[in-house]
């Protein structure tokens, strides 16, 4: 993978073209290896919540080919000690976040496939108590929390396209994330979930692009220094 240009320097073509070279990817992926690298990362992710102990985790229910698979969310719920300790994404129409409790139970199938949104795994979706969100996508139905409500949590785990080895991560295009995680106080561990070969030497930087403290992949977790 060819080097890319830090700051703002960063050119967003280049950004779309990686996003497109990754979701072609990921589109490749059979139903067998998702659902054993979902198994994996989940996996990893309990391991992590056991070594934090968070009292109150932000995630996201994954669509599509995101990492993480069906059943995130209830792992995050299982781990954590209950649903109304998860907090999911719910997206505004000016693409920043809002917050609501995971009221379960994790579905297991997916509502759309990457690619069809701009936005696709910025909104969190439940099994019985859920709505048609902004962008089309299933969002929890409960009380919204506020935007800041994220500040509140002690361990934020996202989805990413792909994150390089300073931590910088490739979202979606929206800056749904880069807003969200500005308002994480410093020291809370934020967490993006990947497949293998989406964790890159290097990709395109601008000023807004928020770092992120590690990476799950099915095979390695890797952690950044500095800590964000």
């Amino acid at each position: 993978m060819s080097d890319f240009p830090d700051g703002a320097n960063a050119c967003p073509s280049i950004k779309d073209r990686l996003r497109a070279d990754i979701l072609a990817q990921r589109r490749k992926l059979t139903s067998d290896q998702l659902t054993l690298a979902g198994r994996r990362v989940r996996a990893t992710v309990r391991q992590l919540i056991d070594l934090v102990r968070p009292a109150q985790v932000a995630g996201y229910l994954p669509i599509g080919s995101e990492p993480g698979g069906p059943g995130l969310a209830g792992l995050l719920a299982e781990a954590v000690g209950g649903p109304d300790r998860v907090l999911l994404p719910v997206l505004l129409p000016d693409r920043d976040l809002d917050w609501a409790r995971f009221d379960g139970p994790d579905p297991t199938g997916t509502s759309g496939q990457d690619g069809t949104s701009g936005q696709a795994g910025a909104s969190g979706r439940t099994g019985t108590s859920d709505r048609t969100g902004t962008v089309g996508l299933r969002q929890p139905a409960g009380p919204r929390l506020g935007r800041a409500a994220v500040a509140d949590v002690e361990l934020v785990v996202v989805p990413a396209l792909a994150v390089d080895h300073r931590g910088v991560r490739l979202g979606r295009g929206g800056g749904s994330y880069d807003r969200a995680l500005a308002r994480v106080p410093g020291g809370v561990p934020v967490v993006a979930l990947l497949h293998d070969g989406e964790l890159l030497p290097q990709v395109p930087a601008e000023p807004h692009d928020r770092p992120v403290s590690a990476v799950i992949t099915p095979s390695e977790v890797r952690w950044f220094t500095p800590a964000r």
